[in-house]
C-alpha cells in the first residue's frame, strides 16, 4: 500500500482520490496538497481534475459516483484549507451541485461538506443556505414525474437531507435563521410557475415553521405563505371558476341550497379551468396549509401558531376586499380549536372595530376601511361558524349593540351615510348575524333582553334600515317580526324597502356594505375541509316558517312590482333562492343579466367592478 509521503511525491497517485487502496487520511492529504499547490501558484493539474469530478451527475456510473463521494468527504476534512479567492472554481462547483442528480451516499457526503463550509467560515454561510433553499424547487423532470414511486422516493431523500442540513447549520451558526428568512422570501416561486412548484415550496416553508427555525422565523414564514395565497387569490377571476355551460343550472341557485351538511362542493367547472391552472394551485395550497394547521393542532401548538397566523392575516388579507378563499385559513384554524383560537379570532376582530372610537390625530380613510372590514369579517364569522356556541355569538352581539347605542347618543346632526360609515357597518353586522342566528338567540331570555337597545338604534334619525343593504334588512325584519323581537313592531316600515344610493354611500368605493368574506368556499378540495363546520343558508331555521309565504308580500325589495311577463316572474322566483335576499325585481335588463351570470353566494363579497 502506498504511504502518505509517497502519495505527496508521486503525481500519478493524486488522481486516485476514489481509490479504495488509499486511506481516508491519505485522500485528505491529497486534496489538501492540491489546494495548496493552487494557492501557491504551482500545479493546477490535480485541482482541475477535482473540479471536473465535482461536476459529475451520472447516477448510473458507480465508479464515478464512488470517486465523487470520496472527494466530497476529503473536502469536508479540508475546508480550513479552502480559500475563497484562490479556489473559486471548486467552490462554484460545490454550490452548483444538486442533490436531485445523485444517489443517497453522495447526497450525505455533499450535505456534510455544506454543513462544514457553513460552520467553518461566515463568508460561505449565504452560499450554503442559498444552495440548500434551491432544492425546494425541484427540476422539471421531477415535477413531470411526481406520480412515479421512484421520483417520490427521490424527493423524500433530497428534502429530508436539506432540512436536516438547515437545522444543523442553524444550531452551529446562531445567525443562520435570520440570514435564511430573506432568502426564502426571495426564492419563493412566482404565481405563474407550475402549480406543483409553488405547492412543494410552501410545503417546505411550513416544514421549516414546524422546526426550531420556526421558533425564530415562524411569523415571517406565515407572512410569506399568506402573501402568496393572497396574490394567487387576486389573480383569479370568478369567471374563471364559474362557466356559462351545461352546468350553469347548478349556479342559478345558491350552491349551498343544493348541498347537504358535509357534502363535497360540486364545482364541475374546475375541469374547465380557464385561469391557467391558478385555481387548482390555490386549491392545493389551501389544502397544504390546512394540513399544516391540523398537524399543529395535533401536536398542541396551534394556539402558539395562531398568533403568527393572525398577524399575517391582518397584514395581507383583512384589508383586501377581493380575496375569495385565502381568509378561510383563519376559519379552519378556529374550527380546529373553537375554545381558544375561535374565541380569539372574534375578539381580535371586534377589538379592531372598537378601536375606531379611540382618539387619533387624524382619521385616515385607510383606517376607516380597516375598521369596516374587521366588523364585516366578524359578522360573517359569527354567522357562518357552526362551531361557535350561541352564548359566544350573543356576547359579541351585545358588544356591537352597546357600541351602536353609544354612537346614537353622541352622533352629530350630519345624516349623510358617508359620515357614519362605522355606525352603519355595525348595524348591518348585527342584522346579518341575526339573519342566521335569531331563533337560537331569542330562545334564551337573557340573550333576548340584551338586544333591547337594538330597537332604539334602528329607529334613530340616522335610519340604518334605509341605509344598510336591503337584502339583509328585509330578511332581518321578516325574522324580527315573526320572532317578536320588538315590542312595538308596527313602528317599522316592512314595506317598500327601496334600493337607493344610501348603502353605496356608506359602503364606499370598496363597497364594504356588500362584503361578507365567509360566503361559501367554491374550491372543491378546500371546501371539503370547511363544509363540516360551516353554516349554509339552507341549514338556517328562521323564526318564520320557510314554507309559509304569507309574509312575502310585506317585504318588498327594490320596489318589486308585478310584471306582465311570465318569464320575469319565473326569474324572480329562481333568483329568490340564491341567498338570504327575499324577492327581487330588476330595474332593467342589464341588471337582470348581470345577476344571472353571477353566482349568488359570492355576489355580496365580490369586487365593486362586478356588482
Amino acid at each position: 500500500m502506498m504511504g502518505a509521503s509517497e502519495a505527496l511525491t508521486d503525481p500519478s497517485s493524486l488522481y486516485n482520490v476514489g481509490n479504495n487502496d488509499l486511506s481516508d487520511t491519505e485522500t485528505v492529504l491529497n486534496v489538501r496538497n492540491a489546494l495548496a499547490s493552487v494557492q501557491n501558484g504551482e500545479s493546477y493539474l490535480l485541482y482541475d481534475q477535482f473540479v471536473e469530478t465535482i461536476q459529475i451527475n451520472n447516477r448510473s456510473d458507480h465508479a464515478l459516483g464512488a470517486q465523487l463521494d470520496a472527494l466530497l468527504k476529503a473536502l469536508s476534512g479540508s475546508v480550513a484549507c479552502i480559500d475563497v479567492n484562490h479556489h473559486r472554481r471548486i467552490l462554484s462547483g460545490i454550490f452548483g451541485m444538486s442533490l436531485w442528480d445523485h444517489k443517497p451516499h453522495v447526497m450525505d457526503s455533499l450535505m456534510d461538506l455544506i454543513i462544514s463550509l457553513a460552520a467553518t467560515s461566515g463568508k460561505y454561510l449565504d452560499n450554503c443556505l442559498n444552495m440548500l433553499i434551491r432544492h425546494f424547487v425541484p427540476p422539471p423532470w421531477v415535477i413531470d414525474r411526481l406520480w412515479q414511486g421512484r421520483v417520490i422516493e427521490q424527493k423524500q431523500h433530497v428534502l429530508s437531507r436539506v432540512h436536516g442540513a438547515l437545522l444543523k447549520i442553524s444550531l452551529l451558526v446562531p445567525l443562520a435563521p435570520s440570514r435564511l428568512l430573506p432568502m426564502l422570501a426571495h426564492q419563493l416561486p412566482k404565481i405563474n410557475k407550475k402549480d406543483q412548484v409553488v405547492v412543494i415550496y410552501v410545503e417546505n416553508l411550513l416544514k421549516l415553521e414546524n422546526s426550531s427555525i420556526g421558533q425564530v422565523g415562524g411569523g415571517m414564514i406565515f407572512m410569506m405563505v399568506m402573501e402568496r395565497l393572497r396574490d394567487l387569490d387576486l389573480e383569479i377571476d370568478w369567471n374563471d371558476i364559474l362557466q356559462d355551460d351545461s352546468n350553469r343550472g347548478m349556479f342559478d341557485m345558491e350552491l349551498e341550497d343544493a348541498m347537504n351538511e358535509g357534502d363535497e362542493l360540486p364545482v364541475g367547472s374546475l375541469n374547465q379551468d380557464t385561469s391557467g391552472g391558478k385555481i387548482e394551485s390555490l386549491d392545493k395550497l389551501m389544502v397544504t396549509c390546512f394540513d399544516h394547521l391540523e398537524s399543529c393542532n395535533l401536536h398542541g401548538r396551534l394556539d402558539q401558531v395562531f398568533e403568527k397566523l393572525f398577524d399575517s392575516f391582518e397584514n395581507f388579507i383583512l384589508n383586501t376586499y377581493k380575496s375569495k378563499v385565502s381568509q378561510f385559513l383563519m376559519f379552519y384554524a378556529c374550527s380546529l380549536d373553537p375554545e381558544n383560537c375561535g374565541v380569539k379570532f372574534g375578539s381580535k376582530l371586534l377589538d379592531i372595530f372598537l378601536s375606531s372610537n379611540k382618539p387619533r390625530p387624524t382619521r385616515q380613510v385607510s383606517l376607516s376601511s380597516l375598521w369596516m372590514s374587521a366588523v364585516a369579517y366578524l359578522a360573517s364569522y359569527l354567522a357562518r361558524g357552526k362551531f361557535l356556541p350561541v352564548s359566544y355569538v350573543a356576547t359579541m352581539l351585545k358588544r356591537l349593540v352597546d357600541e351602536c347605542a353609544d354612537y346614537c347618543r353622541t352622533c352629530n346632526d350630519d345624516i349623510r351615510p358617508e359620515a357614519h360609515q362605522l355606525f352603519y357597518s355595525g348595524c348591518q353586522a348585527i342584522m346579518y348575524v341575526l339573519c342566521f342566528r335569531m331563533r337560537s338567540i331569542l330562545d334564551v331570555p337573557r340573550f333576548r333582553s340584551e338586544l333591547i337597545p337594538l330597537e332604539s338604534i334602528l329607529m334613530h334619525k340616522l335610519n340604518p334600515l334605509m341605509v344598510c343593504l336591503p337584502s339583509v334588512v328585509a330578511e332581518f325584519l321578516r325574522q324580527a317580526k315573526a320572532g317578536g323581537l320588538f315590542v312595538v313592531s308596527d313602528s317599522f316600515i316592512f314595506e317598500d324597502l327601496l334600493e337607493s344610493e344610501l348603502s353605496r354611500a356608506f359602503g364606499g368605493c370598496e363597497r364594504l356594505d356588500t362584503f361578507f368574506p365567509f360566503d361559501p368556499c367554491l374550491l372543491k378540495s378546500s371546501n371539503s375541509n370547511i363544509s363540516g363546520n360551516f353554516i349554509y343558508w339552507s341549514m338556517v331555521r328562521p323564526t318564520y316558517d320557510k314554507d309559509d309565504d304569507e309574509d312575502d308580500a310585506e317585504i318588498i325589495v327594490n320596489g318589486d312590482e308585478e310584471s306582465d311577463e311570465e318569464d320575469e316572474g319565473d326569474l324572480d322566483y329562481a333568483l329568490n333562492k340564491m341567498s338570504i335576499t327575499p324577492k327581487h325585481s330588476f330595474k332593467n335588463n342589464m341588471e337582470r343579466e348581470r345577476l344571472m351570470k353571477m353566482p349568488s353566494m359570492i355576489r355580496p363579497s365580490t369586487s365593486p367592478e362586478s356588482l
